[in-house]
């Protein structure tokens, strides 16, 4: 099975435009082969804190129409959105969608990171989900810097890892390149990065998007500069 890692330069605060930007990836994902398409955090609103905080109407369901084109691209999707919660805040949360667009789970980030806690409620409870005879971890951006729960994945039978993520340029480009290595190092899981690249909230994302081997291996990594999609094979079992 291939799996693509995307990366854009989302618009600030307009969920029908970064849909678009999404449906354009998962097009050139699957015309790469690939089965399954992960985007970075926040990646339907760009990471901005406070207009998702004075909008719901930013905050995007499973079920949001809004993500129709996306559900329709005949390709797996992991997009991370500022999910409702029924209260006052929403959750920071990746929404699976298979193929045919069933939703198959969702995970909310349960390690919020500075001002994230003023705006989201924190998830509680690790996300897993199984595809093509894989099975999948999930982690959002400062989770994966737990090492305990990638752990968890990899104990409960997980072959791999998908973060959607938000690293900038400065001490982010130390972080990308050791956090997620790291993981696929200790906990022998296929690590998926999916980050956001150019202007992203107060940070610029670095890019370099990528996934590596159980063992820390980097098997495939886009650049620091343009919205792409990168894919990897990944093996249903150890051999």
């Amino acid at each position: 099975m291939k799996i693509a890692a995307a990366q854009l330069t989302c618009t600030p605060a307009d969920v029908r435009a970064n849909v678009a930007q999404a449906v354009d990836l998962a097009a050139r994902a699957r015309a790469q082969g690939a089965g399954l398409v992960v985007f970075p955090e926040l990646a339907l609103t760009g990471y901005e804190l406070d207009a998702l905080a004075a909008d719901p109407g930013l905050w995007t369901a499973a079920d949001d129409p809004r993500l129709d084109p996306l559900r329709s691209a005949g390709i797996a999707t992991a997009v991370n959105v500022a999910l409702p919660t029924g209260g006052p805040r929403p959750a920071l949360a990746t929404l699976v969608h298979d193929a045919d667009g069933a939703h198959v789970t969702t995970y909310a980030k349960q390690h919020l990171y500075e001002n994230e806690r003023e705006v989201f409620e924190r998830g509680e409870g690790d996300g897993r989900f199984e595809l093509g005879g894989i099975r999948f971890s999930l982690g959002i951006c400062f989770d994966n810097h737990f090492p305990e729960l990638p752990g968890r994945g990899a104990a409960d039978g997980c072959r791999v890892h998908l973060a959607s993520s938000l690293y900038g340029t400065g001490d982010g480009i130390h972080e990308r390149a050791t956090v997620y290595p790291g993981i696929a190092e200790e906990h022998g899981l296929y690590v998926v990065l999916a980050n956001h690249v150019g202007p992203a909230g107060r940070w610029t994302g670095c890019g370099r998007s990528a996934v590596w081997a159980p063992g820390g291996a980097l098997l495939a990594e886009a650049d620091d500069r343009t919205s792409s999609v990168v894919t990897a094979s990944v093996a249903t079992a150890a051999v």
